[in-house]
């Protein structure tokens, strides 16, 4: 497109190339695990199993809807995982809710067995189910407390555009802490003056913006996400009132301070095409053609092909003048009010000036704001891949570290560290192998982690300690490593208090373990007895034998015809309809020359396409001849015998035997359980639920 850019977006543009983009620990969804192990149960326990959290924790005024045993089932619960697996169709109709509610009564009384019988106790399952929270909790947490918070920040943030200008003292983010805190010194001192002095001045005297003798360090109008790196430049616009200036904040690349001048609700996007004539020196000729142009477009001249014909944008007059899709930021400040001032698809605007020449400009059409549902779809992704993620996460970690009560021994990374040599960042270095026990940090709860825990993690972290340049310092790496190691320990610290501090984890968990001891159950009374049990299985067939039948069946022979047997197919297709396969197959091949190749199999009656076309199944009738795409081949079948229906034996309707058994044996379990397990339904809360 050949009109100026924003030049607010292109300084961002400059930004971002200056800084290095963080890898961001990827945070893997575990529930597919959880999903190949229950894809037996009932839909709706696979629900509950897969959702992230009961949004209802119970409550004293939570009353019980029906009990197993001595197990109350609350009124939220079921009306969470009823919502959460019938979704749209959760319409609380009568019909719905009983068949339902009749499913999840089964499931609670056959969890209630599994627990009868122990299984909850059973060394593999326990360690199974703390598998899958240890692979969970780390999920959960950080989904709940960094994730989440950023989605929410984020989309609420892109209700507004903000009018900022800043002054930037650069400092890389890996800078040495002398040059790091000379620039904050500095940057405290200009804070002081813009208490008395005006911020465009101040702006262009000390700011390392380059743009800053053009623009007086105004960037203009921007709305979030803010490109990676920029988080603190972003979230210091966001948080600063019009009129005010923030404190100092710090990106990737630089530290910053901000001075908000206006804010608006966000435009969003807009799709527009537009017209231009560009700019003569010294004439008024653009002005005059595009005052001309416009004219003939409101006497009923068509836009796009007007575009075509007289558009100066080689890039989008072929178009129809299409710009496409676009939001702030993205081309300069005439250009863009006059794109969202147009409202209604259709809608054009009177001739307009930018840098380059001059517009005429039709809206094809306004795109809605996304709801948040939508919008968190699209946003997780981004979150995570910003360095607000790491910011956000390091901040989880400083919160954790406080709740509970972290403290460190001072002096002993330290020491640790001045023992190192230049082998520490190579494969040279290990492990002592005697663990050290010094002291090197503690929990209130009184776990503690010594010298030796944090280099058996070295040890599992040795890509990281490689990863090092070789003219890394030691000590610096050392720092870095013993980071991570904090951070990692303060995660599996607080993943142990999720329970108590989180109702709906708590609850996840239940269902993980519901769902564990059912498959446990189902596998011992149902699947495993209707596959071994032998007798069962022969008694079963024998009682009832008439669902295990063959219908009307064929003995038929395949025939397939090579591309070199064409020309006397005819003779070859005759000779087969009166003779058996083993003279046919004598007399039309050679020892080095197949002409005619067959197989036999047998056809059950509304089996097979091709057989099914036949008017009346009998003896030496054919098929309909097909060829063979791939060989040229051509093939039909032929009748050989008839078979009247019978009675499939045991060997031959296994699969359907086993699966019948299975049935069985679940009918024969849930009658079993119904007795063990009296309902205790209270009717009138189901009454209240249903809305028919």
């Amino acid at each position: 497109m050949v009109f100026v850019r924003s030049r607010r977006n292109n300084l961002l543009q400059k930004l971002v190339h200056l800084q290095s983009f963080m890898n961001v620990k990827k945070i893997y969804n575990i529930y597919n695990l959880i999903m190949k192990k229950f894809v037996f149960v009932l839909a709706f326990v696979c629900a509950s199993i897969l959702s992230q959290a009961q949004n209802t924790v119970i409550s004293s005024t939570d009353p019980v809807l029906f009990s197993v045993g001595n197990t109350p089932i609350h009124v939220s619960e079921f009306k969470y995982i009823y919502g959460k697996t019938n979704g749209e169709k959760a319409d609380y109709s009568r019909k719905s809710v009983e068949e339902y509610l009749d499913l999840y009564i089964k499931f609670k009384r056959k969890v209630a067995r599994a627990k009868e019988m122990q299984l909850d106790t059973i060394t593999a399952l326990k360690q199974e189910l703390e598998g899958y929270r240890q692979q969970l909790a780390n999920t959960y947490l950080v989904d709940k407390e960094v994730t989440e918070t950023l989605i929410k920040e984020a989309y609420n943030r892109m209700q507004y555009d903000i009018d900022f200008s800043h002054i930037m003292l650069k400092i890389d983010r890996n800078a040495s802490p002398k040059d790091t805190l000379e620039a904050f010194n500095k940057m405290k001192v200009i804070l002081e003056r813009l208490k008395k002095e005006d911020f465009a001045v101040v702006a262009r005297e000390v700011s390392e913006d380059p743009s800053v003798k053009n623009n007086d360090g105004r960037i203009g109008f921007m709305t979030a996400l803010f490109p990676s790196g920029f988080y603190g430049l972003e979230t210091a616009a966001y948080t600063t009132a019009v009129g005010s200036i923030s404190g100092i904040c710090r990106t990737d690349i630089a530290y910053h301070i901000v001075r908000v001048n206006n804010k608006r609700a966000a435009r969003g996007e807009t799709e527009v095409a537009h017209i231009l004539i560009r700019k003569e020196a010294g004439s008024i000729t653009s002005r005059m053609k595009i005052d001309s142009i416009y004219r003939a477009i409101q006497g009923g001249e068509e836009f796009g092909r007007t575009a075509q014909k007289s558009s100066q944008d080689a890039a989008t007059a072929q178009q129809g003048g299409s710009v496409g899709s676009f939001g702030i930021g993205k081309y300069e400040t005439p250009f863009e009010d006059a794109a969202f001032a147009l409202e209604k698809d259709g809608d054009l605007s009177p001739p307009f000036e930018t840098s380059v020449g001059w517009h005429i400009m039709k809206c094809l059409g306004r795109k809605p704001a996304d709801s948040y549902e939508v919008a968190k779809r699209k946003l997780k992704g981004r979150v995570q891949r910003d360095n607000r993620y790491e910011i956000s996460n390091q901040s989880m970690i400083n919160r954790i570290k406080v709740d509970g009560k972290f403290s460190e021994t001072n002096g002993a990374l330290d020491k640790f560290a001045a023992e190192q040599t230049a082998d520490f960042t190579t494969y040279k270095w290990h492990a002592p192998d005697m663990k050290s026990t010094e002291p090197l940090f503690a929990f209130a709860n009184g776990k503690s982690y010594s010298v030796g825990d944090f280099t058996e993690y070295l040890n599992s972290a040795s890509r990281k300690r490689l990863s090092f340049p070789e003219n890394q310092d030691v000590k610096e790496a050392i720092k870095i490593l013993y980071k991570d190691f904090v951070g990692e320990t303060c995660l599996r610290y607080e993943e142990k208090q999720l329970d108590t501090k989180y109702p709906d984890f708590k609850a996840l968990m239940r269902e993980y373990e519901e769902g564990i001891l059912l498959f446990e159950a189902t596998k011992r009374i149902v699947w495993d007895k209707a596959s071994a049990d032998t007798l069962g299985l022969v008694a079963f067939h024998a009682k009832n034998q008439d669902r295990y039948k063959w219908d009307t069946r064929a003995v038929v022979s395949n025939y397939a015809v090579k591309e070199a047997g064409k020309e006397k197919f005819a003779d070859i297709q005759k000779y087969i309809k009166k003779k058996g396969y083993e003279k046919v197959l004598s007399k039309f091949n050679e020892k080095d020359k197949e002409i005619v190749q067959v197989r036999t199999q047998t056809i059950e009656k509304g089996k097979n396409k091709a057989m099914d076309a036949i008017p009346v199944w009998a003896e030496k009738a054919l098929t309909a001849t097909e060829i063979n795409a791939r060989d040229n081949s051509m093939n039909f079948m032929k009748i050989e015998k008839i078979l009247t229906p019978s009675l499939k034996t045991l060997a031959e309707s296994r699969g359907y035997v086993v699966a019948d058994y299975q049935e069985f044996l679940e009918k024969e379990w849930l009658t079993e359980l119904d007795k063990t397990y009296p309902l205790n339904l209270n009717k009138n809360l189901v009454e209240r639920m249903i809305k028919d």
